[in-house]
């Protein structure tokens, strides 16, 4: 990936950090319960795929797999880091945030799982389109 690439991917993964900060005030979603957090957390699977599937797309299948880990890579270490900042040193709870704020804490493992498998399907469906 491109220095330019490596650098958009940063921006978008902030942006979208402080969308999902902004959407979940006043207490960073703490004021819903596990169980709408589990919905939560599941239906927003749905739309990450599908943007996920959309931009891998465009990606040639030789690429894809690289692509998808340096997405998953800006859409989890530099998150987590602002969650911990937040979170951990503003909100005061440490490193504990990650099992209190457990529904943000998945999302640091998730990207790693979905977005390779994203990029490995395409690749098999491409590869039988041929």
């Amino acid at each position: 990936m491109s220095r330019k690439g490596h650098i958009r991917l940063f921006f978008i993964a902030t942006l979208v950090w402080v969308g999902f900060w902004a959407v979940g005030l006043p207490a960073y979603y703490q004021q819903y319960s596990h169980t709408q957090m589990v919905w939560f957390d599941a239906l927003v699977l749905i739309p990450i795929t599908a943007i996920v599937s959309a931009v891998l797309k465009s990606i040639r299948p030789s690429r894809r797999l690289t692509v998808s880990r340096w997405m998953a890579f800006y859409f989890t270490v530099p998150l987590a880091f602002y969650d911990w900042l937040y979170c951990g040193i503003y909100l005061g709870s440490g490193l504990r945030f990650i099992v209190q704020y457990w529904y943000l804490s998945v999302y640091y493992v998730i990207p790693w799982i979905l977005l390779p498998v994203v990029a490995s399907s395409l690749n098999r469906m491409s590869m039988q389109g041929r």
